[in-house]
């Protein structure tokens, strides 16, 4: 993406470098493939099999998903698409060959609005919510104004990726973000992110939290909130209220999850125009896949029916596991989302995904500021069966035998 001279101008009175401003040029897309929560997964499957950190299979390419293992890494919905969705999706897809939209596309903007209650100007799609999460930080952070999250959480990679500063408050004892000391964690701090739920806890942080956020930043500071797993938790959890009130604040939504569209790449920034502008300028905005928004479209206008309908199922499968990590006696985070944090007594975390993997159940990641923790994707009720039997035999069997050097 070529800057315009007047963003570049923007970028160095902000402390950026010229090789920065280089990253930044390159657009969220440069940084996306190293910091998704699928390149994340699968860097942790690497990580069990003793492979780098590439994303697996020859050649840099992900090898295919072997039917007789159960991955349950990457915090993806196995209800998929909606039947609705998938209807309109193949409705479009004849289409696909023209550039503009068809159809249900044309409705996608206006449901993003209506179904939060939005006025015109107050929310911009995106293909997934990774892109304006990766335009959040050139846009509101720079050297010498820092990004503040909550840890263990989901957030810092593409600021990291572009080096400015990034500030990891640690969780209060109930999982919640400890708001008070984030914002003491740094007086002139750009950008204070929540990812509310929590990954990788699945909690809640609750909304008087982000309200003292906003009336405790730096005054040209935002607030950015990652809902990309608040369908899970119900509708009442939901801040784009602070949206309609014109606060500080980004909130950011994707069609991946409760939608189960993840492959599809669907999602939105909602907030201020003023503030949207700012986010968009870094590019990401262009065509949307057709199929991706028609689907997407369909599913908003069947949310009421269907949000009840997978939250009961996600639950269900969810409950099924946490009653044998009941009966195994393994410590977990009681999670109102689609994932779960886990704890085997006397195995690090990297140890018990590495025994599961020799189980054929591939489970996802470790967080650095907790090594002996591991998170798992809740999956179908039949995935959660065969991964409470693994977890048996890895709970009876311990840590996995490592071999000795010859």
């Amino acid at each position: 993406m070529a800057l315009s001279p007047k963003l570049t101008e923007n970028l160095l009175e902000r402390g950026y470098s010229r090789r920065q401003i280089a990253k930044v040029a390159m657009g969220a897309a440069a940084a996306i493939p190293f910091f998704h929560e699928a390149a994340l997964a699968q860097q942790a499957v690497d990580a069990q099999a003793g492979r780098g950190g590439g994303r697996g299979g020859r050649g840099g390419v992900r090898a295919p998903y072997d039917p007789e293992v159960v991955v349950i890494t990457s915090n993806e919905n196995p209800m998929g698409p909606t039947k609705e969705g998938l209807e309109a999706l193949i409705k479009v897809a004849p289409m696909g060959w023209r550039y503009g939209p068809q159809g249900e596309n044309l409705e996608f903007q206006g449901l993003l609005e209506s179904t939060e209650n939005v006025k015109p100007g107050y929310v911009t799609a995106y293909p997934g919510s990774s892109i304006p999460l990766a335009n959040v930080v050139p846009a509101f952070t720079s050297p010498t104004r820092s990004w503040v999250m909550g840890a263990p959480g989901y957030g810092n990679h593409a600021n990291r990726w572009l080096g400015n500063k990034s500030i990891s408050v640690p969780l209060r004892k109930d999982y919640s973000h400890d708001v008070e000391a984030m914002i003491k964690a740094d007086p002139n701090a750009g950008a204070f992110y929540i990812c509310n739920p929590n990954n990788p806890t699945g909690t809640l942080t609750p909304r008087k939290d982000l309200e003292y956020i906003l009336a405790n930043k730096p005054k040209d500071a935002v607030l950015i909130v990652d809902e990309a797993y608040v369908h899970f938790s119900g509708l009442e959890n939901m801040s784009t209220e602070l949206v309609r009130q014109d606060k500080d604040v980004i909130v950011l939504r994707t069609f991946s999850k409760i939608y189960g569209m993840a492959g599809l790449r669907a999602g939105a920034a909602y907030g201020r125009p003023d503030l949207l502008a700012k986010v968009s300028q870094y590019g990401g905005t262009g065509f949307m896949p057709v199929t991706a928004t028609a689907c997407a479209a369909a599913s908003m206008k069947v949310i009421k029916t269907m949000m009840p309908e997978r939250i009961a199922i996600n639950k269900k499968n969810r409950e099924l596991a946490f009653a044998k990590l009941d009966q195994l006696g393994v410590k977990y985070i009681p999670s109102g989302t689609n994932f779960f944090m886990m704890e085997v007594k006397g195995m690090t975390g990297q140890q018990v995904g590495t025994a599961m993997r020799a189980k054929k159940v591939q489970i996802g990641r470790v967080w650095s500021e907790w090594p002996q923790m591991v998170r798992v994707t809740v999956g179908t009720w039949d995935e959660m069966t065969k991964f409470n039997a693994a977890l048996e035999q890895v709970v009876k069997e311990g840590p996995p035998k490592v071999a000795s050097a010859g």
